[in-house]
């Protein structure tokens, strides 16, 4: 059995395949981090997911992309607990810009790969190689035009009393705005990045908003201006996204582009679909 994993810092996608291919079972657990989780939550996800606790043993390989996995440190931190739930598999654990990759672009074919969801992330493939211009230092310094990122601008804006009154209103009847209950899951809770994207749900059902309109203009041309222009071929190849900022934002996210000369190319959701035909194609 084949386990073919997308992991977010909100959730995970797994499926199984057997050695033809065929699909076993889909299956989803919350995200599994390494950044930001301890061993025991990890452990935790992985067992209290009935699918992966009853097949564990028929795994014979782990195909694990994930947000936080860039470092070697952090590959190894996962492996090792791997190794111990799935005790006959070979892991394989990668950061999710490959997951990226191989979900919107063909091997062999350059493109710059975009990342816009709970975070941020851009890289450029040449067709065989994965090149990084920034690293990554996480959801407070960084993850520019992302949920977390949106969120964290919606709450401050809110605070600083920058947010228009009518939107205000309907902002504080959706979401409870309690300073003690901010800090608490910004502070004491686990995933304080994906608390805060949970903010972004607002951002994208009030788009049409002046206010909203504004924030999502100024946050995926932040993204443009600090990760993609990074690459000296950045107008002359395909930019692509996965992520559900950039899925639910396509048409502002296409908009910023092409007004800044860049070719817009695949956009998806998620990036499972595109994984499980890339690892049936080189079975």
């Amino acid at each position: 059995m084949i386990l073919i994993v997308d992991s977010g810092a909100t959730k995970s996608d797994w499926i199984a395949l057997d050695d033809k291919g065929n699909q076993l079972f889909l299956t989803q657990t919350l995200g599994l981090s390494p950044e930001v989780l301890t061993k025991e939550v990890i452990e935790d996800r992985l067992a209290n997911n009935f699918e992966l606790s009853k097949n564990r043993e028929q795994v014979t390989h782990l195909y694990f992309y994930g947000a936080g996995c860039g470092t070697d440190r952090m590959k190894i931190f996962l492996r090792e607990i791997f190794k111990d739930f799935f005790p006959n598999a070979k892991a394989d654990v990668k950061e999710d810009t490959y997951a990226a990759i191989f979900a919107t672009t063909k091997i062999g074919t350059q493109g710059i790969v975009c990342i816009l969801g709970t975070g941020s992330n851009c890289s450029y493939y040449d067709g065989h190689q994965l090149f990084q211009k920034v690293t990554s230092l996480g959801y407070i310094p960084m993850d520019d035009g992302s949920g977390n990122f949106f969120g964290r601008k919606l709450i401050r804006d809110y605070y600083f009393h920058k947010m228009p009154q009518d939107l205000g209103i309907k902002f504080a009847k959706e979401y409870n705005l309690e300073a003690d209950h901010i800090k608490e899951n910004l502070y004491k809770q686990p995933n304080p990045n994906t608390y805060l994207a949970t903010f972004a749900r607002f951002l994208i059902e009030n788009k049409e908003h002046p206010y909203s309109k504004g924030v999502i203009d100024k946050g995926f041309q932040q993204f443009i201006n600090n990760y993609i222009m990074q690459f000296e071929l950045a107008t002359k190849v395909p930019i692509n996204f996965v992520g559900s900022i950039a899925h639910y934002l396509r048409d502002e996210l296409v908009t910023v582009l092409e007004r800044n000369d860049l070719i817009v190319g695949v956009i998806r959701q998620r990036p499972i679909e595109g994984l499980v035909e890339f690892h049936r194609e080189n079975m």
